[in-house]
C-alpha cells in the first residue's frame, strides 16, 4: 500500500470517527479519492509530498473533459475507431457540480494532510471548484398546475391528504420540510373563520418563524381534510400532533410526500420531471407573473436574500414580451 492510500484511509477514518460521516458520504469520498489516487499513479506519482498545486489543477481538469480508456498494448491512439463511433471513457466528463464535489474531497484530504503533519503545506489551499451554472428554476404551465390538483380526487382519506398536501405546497411555496414539518395546532383562523383569509405559521430554514397566508383553494383543501381525512387516518396511529398523516397515522415524510407528487403527475399526465420543489418555483413564479413585488414574494418564500428570490424574475421574460406587444403603441 502506498503513501497516498494511506493517507486516503486515515482520511476516511477520520470522517467517519471524529467527523461522523454517514455511511453513504463516505462512500461518496471514497469514490472521489480513488479517482484522485489513480490520477496521480498515472503520473507517477506516490508520496502525498511529490503533489503541487499544478498537479491538483491538472486533475481538476481531468474531471471536466473526462479521461478516454487507453488503447490496447501496441494499438496507436485513435486506431480501431470506426468514423463518428463514440468515445469510450475510463472516466467519462463530470458535471460541473460533480467535478465540484470531487475537488471538495480532494481539497478535504490535503487539509487533513497539512493538521495532521504529513506535509508540511496544503497545495490545495488556493484551489477553488468551478461554480455551477445557475439553472433556472423549472416552473409548471397554471394548466398543469390545476391538472395536479384535481388529480387527487377527495374520495378517500388519503386522497384528501394528497389533495391537502398539493394545495398546500403550491398555495404556501413551502418547502416540503416545512408543510410536512406542520403541526394541526400551527393553523390560525381555518375554520373559525372560513371566509378570511387564512395562514401558516412556517419554521424555515435557520429556525425562522414567518407568516404565510393561505389562500381559499387551499384552505378549503385543507379543511376538508382535516373534518373528513385526518380523524380516520389519526385513529390508526398512537396519537400526533402532524397535521398530514401516513397510510399508518404517523406524520407523513418527505419521502412519501414525494412518491404523492409523483403519482399525481402521472395521473394528470404530466410528462416532465416534478419535484416538491417544483410546486414552490410555480408559486413563486406565477406571483411575479401576476404582478407581486419581488420583495414580498422573498417574504413568503422565506429567502434571507433578495438576490436569492431575484432569480424568479429571469423565468418571467415571455410574460413581459407579452405585456410589452399588447400594452405598448408602437411595440407591433
Amino acid at each position: 500500500m502506498d503513501k497516498i492510500t494511506r493517507l486516503i484511509n486515515s482520511y476516511l477514518d477520520h470522517l467517519v470517527v471524529e467527523r461522523g460521516l454517514s455511511a453513504h458520504t463516505v462512500s461518496g469520498y471514497r469514490r472521489d479519492l480513488g479517482r484522485y489516487a489513480a490520477f496521480l499513479r498515472d503520473h507517477g506519482v506516490d508520496d502525498p509530498t511529490k503533489i503541487n498545486s499544478t498537479m491538483i489543477t491538472g486533475y481538476a481538469a481531468s474531471l471536466a473533459e473526462g479521461v478516454p480508456d487507453k488503447p490496447a498494448e501496441g494499438v496507436p491512439d485513435g486506431a480501431g475507431a470506426a468514423a463518428g463511433e463514440q468515445t469510450v471513457w475510463r472516466y467519462p466528463p463530470l458535471a460541473t457540480s460533480s467535478t465540484a464535489r470531487a475537488l471538495a474531497a480532494v481539497r478535504g484530504l490535503h487539509k487533513f494532510a497539512a493538521e495532521e503533519g504529513v506535509v508540511a503545506d496544503n497545495p490545495a489551499s488556493e484551489i477553488r471548484p468551478p461554480k455551477p451554472a445557475r439553472r433556472l428554476p423549472k416552473a409548471l404551465p397554471l394548466d398543469a398546475v390545476q391538472a395536479l390538483l384535481a388529480a387527487p380526487g377527495c374520495k378517500t382519506p388519503l386522497a384528501l391528504r394528497d389533495t391537502a398536501l398539493l394545495e398546500l405546497l403550491y398555495g404556501t411555496g413551502g418547502r416540503i420540510s416545512e408543510i410536512v414539518g406542520l403541526d394541526v395546532d400551527e393553523l390560525s383562523g381555518l375554520l373559525t373563520e372560513p371566509d378570511e383569509v387564512g395562514g401558516l405559521r412556517v419554521i424555515g430554514k435557520g429556525n425562522k418563524e414567518r407568516f404565510v397566508p393561505l389562500g381559499r383553494y387551499a384552505k378549503k383543501a385543507v379543511t376538508d381534510y382535516l373534518v373528513r381525512g385526518r380523524p380516520d387516518l389519526a385513529r390508526r396511529g398512537r396519537g400526533t400532533a402532524a397535521l398530514l398523516l401516513n397510510a399508518r397515522g404517523g406524520r407523513l415524510s418527505r419521502q412519501g410526500a414525494w412518491l404523492i407528487i409523483q403519482q399525481a403527475a402521472e395521473r394528470a399526465k404530466i410528462n416532465i420531471e416534478i419535484s416538491p420543489h417544483t410546486l414552490r418555483h410555480s408559486f413563486a413564479t406565477h406571483l411575479l407573473d401576476g404582478g407581486a413585488d419581488v420583495r414580498v414574494v422573498q417574504e413568503l418564500l422565506g429567502h434571507a436574500s433578495v438576490t436569492t428570490t431575484q432569480i424568479y424574475t429571469l423565468v418571467t421574460v415571455d410574460h413581459l414580451r407579452e405585456v410589452y406587444a399588447t400594452s405598448h403603441p408602437r411595440a407591433r
